[in-house]
């Protein structure tokens, strides 16, 4: 927990102690095994997030650790992010629905999945269920791998668990995890604020 209270942000005006404290680790313990409260009411978080004429364009694959998809989604990943997510307690697919089931276009498709992986991501938080999201996969392999349908489309993979023990991270990961958090200025990101 020491690691946590070492990653609170320093925001510029005062947000919810679970979103300051939101960071994404990439060091996970390889032996605790999931917290199915924890996922089960961040997957209730991500069904109510809000979207398109109530379209819900997401679905998502939960694998965990030690289960063959598991092993499939972590072959999908890119080398470096091979090297640390496998220990997570669980990996998930976020999917997006680009068309609806008569074929129309779904142009928000993709920002609804995001709106409803950051419910998801933060309602995790807010029970102590850490998380990372990784663009870093080969989405085509995930989906041959799972065998998807072909409308829904790997969007990101998330990595699920509890912390490990930062005495076990390797010197690059540590970097990574003590490097100072930063963002741009919220003034820097609002074009017009008339």
């Amino acid at each position: 927990m020491t690691m946590l209270h070492d990653r609170l942000a320093a925001t510029d005006s005062p947000i919810l102690d679970v979103l300051a404290e939101r960071w994404s680790p990439r060091h996970f313990d390889a032996t605790a095994p999931l917290d199915e409260a924890a996922l089960q009411n961040a997957l209730e978080a991500a069904r109510w997030a809000p979207s398109a004429y109530n379209s819900q364009p997401w679905r998502v694959v939960v694998a965990r650790r030690g289960t063959p998809q598991h092993d499939a989604i972590v072959s999908s990943l890119i080398a470096f992010n091979q090297t640390w997510a496998g220990s997570a307690s669980a990996l998930l697919v976020f999917l997006t629905e680009h068309h609806n089931p008569e074929g129309k276009p779904q142009p928000t498709a993709l920002y609804d999945t995001g709106q409803a992986v950051a419910y998801f991501t933060i309602q995790a938080q807010s029970h102590g269920l850490f998380s990372h999201q990784m663009s870093g996969f080969d989405s085509d392999a995930a989906a041959a791998a799972l065998d998807l349908d072909p409308h829904f489309t790997p969007t990101t993979v998330m990595a699920v668990g509890a912390l490990g023990d930062p005495a076990e991270m390797t010197d690059v990961i540590r970097e990574r995890e003590t490097a100072p958090r930063a963002r741009r200025a919220a003034a820097e990101s609002v074009l017009v604020n008339a």
